[in-house]
């Protein structure tokens, strides 16, 4: 293949469905998969809110078939976790995976699927495509708008014992069927609206700015920012304006769609470390080091920074495209401060002292592979330094 070729792939849910109600299909799901045991994976949270329990009454109504439910996924969910609830899986002799959640439910449900189909350890799978076998049929619904991970080839799990987040990136873990119901997201309450539709924002900016974007994330992504810039501040003032909550569901799926094509950047590699270390909420570490790390990355990709300040809602005219690039980093801040996302690390309980280990580790991480600029360890450790 010369320098000039390149084959870019294009990732996304067999089926996916999106609307108010939504969620009420999946009995037509499960019986169009073949499957006869269904295993939710979901939390705690989810159970005690009666959502596990009404997507299972939906089941049984429409299948005729009681659903295994496993409940005991972590927010960040770990390698001790994924083997606990693939020991559920295999002992109730379950043959499809239904993940109920939002990203945490996902991944936790993506990592039990291929180490059920494939064997092994979760460890086994950190990188890209190390899957050799396709994972038992899989729907996930989600009741987030952030992670996009009930629609993504992306798997994130904590090693223990490493205390790192490992990426694992296999399109075997996309899921055959993506539901997102609003309906279901209703009772997210603002702090947690906030965080996930920062996630989401991240997910769109690094995929314009990455290096692997093409036309097609592009549009994906652009139009991402827009909804997200438009309708986030409305879902955390109000959770129950259902228009706002069903526009942030396009919003994150958008985003889904531009990063799970084009990758991420160093956001996500040093918002991993954070999570992997402190067990830190994604979506918040995202939210903070965002500015920073755009700030660090501006001079490599100034013109499209300046399309994210439009795509924003913000009026470039007249400016240079360094100052129209500036304004979508301060449009990204001032959306992050006025829905309560935390000023710094430091908040979070982050210390000076323990930049340097998770400093090397995002130097590591697959998402770091196609940030447009390439930091080296002093850089990460300094950005961490100015998020602080």
């Amino acid at each position: 293949m010369t320098v000039q070729e390149q084959v870019y792939g294009f990732y996304i849910p067999t089926v996916t469905l999106m609307g108010i109600g939504s969620y009420k299909e999946i009995g037509n799901q499960v019986n169009t998969l073949g499957g006869k045991k269904p295993f939710i994976c979901t939390d705690k949270g989810i159970v005690a809110a009666g959502i596990a329990q009404q997507v299972a009454d939906v089941i049984k109504s429409d299948c005729g078939v009681d659903a295994v439910i496993y409940d005991n996924t972590h927010a960040n969910p770990t390698d001790n976790n994924v083997h606990e609830g693939l020991k559920v899986f295999q002992d109730k002799k379950c043959d499809l995976i239904i993940s109920l959640g939002g990203g945490s439910a996902h991944d936790c449900g993506k990592g039990i699927g291929i180490v059920a189909s494939n064997g092994g350890n979760i460890g086994d799978y950190e990188g890209v495509d190390q899957s050799t076998k396709p994972m038992p049929p899989f729907i996930a619904v989600n009741t987030t708008a952030g992670t996009a991970s009930e629609m993504t080839r992306f798997c994130i799990i904590t090693d223990t014992s490493r205390k790192v987040k490992m990426a694992i990136v296999d399109w075997r873990v996309t899921p055959n069927v993506a539901i997102d119901d609003p309906l279901l997201m209703v009772g997210m309450p603002p702090a947690l609206t906030a965080a996930t539709g920062m996630d989401a924002l991240t997910h769109a900016v690094e995929a314009y700015v990455s290096t692997a974007a093409t036309p097609v994330t592009d549009a994906c992504a652009l139009k991402g920012i827009e909804l997200v810039s438009q309708y986030l501040r409305a879902a955390v003032a109000n959770g129950e304006d259902m228009e706002a909550r069903d526009r942030m569901c396009y919003a994150q799926y958008l985003a889904g769609m531009a990063f799970n094509n084009a990758s991420l950047g160093h956001v996500h590699a040093m918002a991993h470390q954070l999570g992997g270390f402190y067990d830190l909420p994604h979506g918040v570490c995202n939210a903070i080091l965002l500015p920073h790390v755009s700030r660090f990355n501006l001079i490599a990709k100034m013109s499209r920074f300046a399309d994210i300040a439009v795509a924003m809602g913000e009026n470039i005219d007249g400016l240079s495209i360094r100052d129209a690039a500036d304004v979508a980093i301060e449009a990204i801040q001032t959306l992050s401060t006025d829905i309560g996302i935390p000023s710094g690390l430091a908040a979070l309980g982050v210390k000076e002292k323990d930049l340097q280990i998770m400093a090397e580790n995002a130097q590591k991480d697959a998402c770091g592979l196609t940030n447009p600029r390439c930091p080296n360890l002093e850089e990460v450790i300094g950005i961490y330094k100015n998020a602080l």
